[in-house]
């Protein structure tokens, strides 16, 4: 922020209007001129003590910018250097999120941090508020891709701007898979209660989780299911574990063609999700897919809303994930309601600490 040097006139004792002595002169009542030699030597006397005594005197000048240099270095981050940075074998574990979904960020931190996953943690921050807010707490943990989104509100799922903030993802995940990591995805509003890494066995390429509420066979075929009444699957954008293979490359190009094709609009007000779908339906015969268990990643309208299933199926739940409503109160309240809102008592827990 610019510091502005407010001058007032400098005038001379001696212009005093009822003088001492009757012997002063009348140019002795003049003022002094700024520009005349008795001016120019105070004003480089005045610039010379700013300049070079109170810097060494640890006293801001009044010329020196009021930007944290810490804020400076975030800005210049890079992708490449925030997963390096993270990355622990090669895996990294990556959110996006803005400003008013922190308290779900370090709910979600929390839950990490039970199963000691929290340290291959990447926040991609999508206002500059988070940035800050998250490298100030848990230094090098949060990256922005620039440019950011115009908006750092919360956004209303089946808005523009909502649109605009998921449909990023795709490029921020072929950004990391091309550099060579593994890479899970997660929304923030997850929860995690076991640790989900030994359910990515084998080799496959893109690792995914069905979004139907339906109840499925303990034993369900791993392979993509079969296309619904849209002609596309139901498959959850919100988790997702790939390797950086061909395959999962292949799947995320895909993925950014799709919402390219299909662009947010008052008339359809699409998601990323649909996208995600049909680039999985398209490249299905090039692709090594995987389906994870429902009982160990149940949507949220099968484990909020069918107490039955979730006693059968007690004990095997990893993650679950607070979708099938909208609004940001109702998650929370749900949340509570479920013992499953973790930062009102464990803050603590969370590598952000109390925000």
């Amino acid at each position: 922020m610019s510091a502005f040097l407010h001058q007032r006139p400098l005038y001379s004792t001696l212009s005093d209007p009822s003088p001492l002595s009757p012997r002063q002169s009348s140019s002795s009542q003049r003022p002094i001129s700024l520009f005349g030699r008795t001016g120019l030597i105070a004003l480089l006397s005045l610039l010379l003590i700013l300049g070079v005594i109170l810097p060494w005197t640890g006293t801001t000048s009044i010329f020196s910018s009021t930007k944290p240099a810490s804020q400076t270095k975030w800005q210049q981050y890079t992708l490449s250097q925030a997963v390096s940075f993270v990355a622990r074998n090669k895996t990294v574990i990556v959110c996006a999120v803005s400003q008013p979904y922190l308290p779900f960020l370090s709910n979600w931190l929390i839950s990490i941090s039970r199963q000691k996953h929290q340290d291959k943690v990447l926040v991609i921050a999508e206002d500059y508020a988070t940035l800050y807010k998250v490298n100030e707490k848990w230094p090098g943990h949060a990256v922005l891709v620039p440019p950011a989104p115009d908006s750092q509100t919360a956004h209303k799922f089946g808005s523009q701007g909502f649109f605009n903030f998921t449909s990023r993802r795709p490029r921020h995940l072929l950004r990391i898979l091309e550099l060579g990591y593994n890479v899970m995805y997660n929304d923030v509003d997850m929860v995690w209660l076991q640790d989900p890494f030994p359910y990515f066995e084998g080799n496959h390429d893109v690792y995914f989780t069905d979004d139907m509420a339906a109840v499925k066979l303990p034993d369900h075929s791993h392979d993509l299911p079969p296309p619904g009444k849209k002609g596309r699957t139901y498959i959850c954008s919100c988790m997702m574990f790939m390797r950086p293979t061909d395959g999962a490359k292949l799947v995320m190009k895909k993925w950014i063609e799709e919402l390219q094709a299909q662009p947010w609009s008052k008339t359809k007000k699409s998601n990323d999700q649909p996208a995600f779908n049909w680039a999985l339906n398209k490249t299905a015969g090039q692709v090594d897919l995987y389906l994870l268990p429902q009982a160990a990643f149940p949507t949220g309208g099968l484990y909020f809303k069918n107490q039955t299933w979730v006693q059968e199926t007690k004990g095997k739940h990893v993650i679950i994930h607070n979708n099938y409503i909208t609004g940001f109160e109702k998650k929370i309240k749900r949340f509570h309601d479920y013992g499953l809102w973790l930062v009102d008592g464990h803050s603590s827990e969370s590598p952000l600490g109390k925000l």
